[in-house]
């Protein structure tokens, strides 16, 4: 019991070193998203509905082919007249990924239960070799 209490500052470091280690595994398992590959599934197999929540000079710059830009802070009030059918499922793109899952909360909320974030987002979809399409 003395080690415990002589030495409480490291045995706390190696809990929150431990913690921070798994944080990464937490996180990628509950909402990392889904690959390049298993969107391009989700679109060919399940006709699948492309959003890219970008800004629209964003998305004019570069999206992927069949996507339909409905920005990230008009999603709420947008997203039931583009997709009406909530069964598809929804691909979720930004540029990296970050506001896409911003975007994924929103498209739950609103009854989206097959909204999925594309990991990486539109970067990802490049580095995979997949097309873009220019507006």
């Amino acid at each position: 019991m003395k080690f415990f209490v002589d030495n409480w500052y490291l045995i706390l470091l190696a809990l929150v070193s431990g913690a921070m280690l798994m944080v990464p595994a937490i996180k990628g398992g509950v909402s990392g998203g889904i690959s390049a590959a298993l969107a391009v599934q989700l679109i060919n197999r399940e006709k699948a509905v492309v959003i890219d929540v970008c800004s629209a000079g964003e998305f004019a710059a570069g999206h992927v082919g069949g996507a339909k830009n409905v920005p990230l802070a008009d999603l709420e009030s947008r997203l039931p007249a583009v997709v009406k059918n909530k069964t598809l499922p929804l691909v979720l793109v930004c540029a990296s990924g970050g506001r896409a899952q911003g975007a994924l909360a929103v498209a739950q909320k609103l009854g989206y239960a097959n909204a999925q974030v594309l990991a990486g987002g539109l970067k990802a979809w490049k580095e995979a070799g997949l097309p873009v399409e220019k507006a």
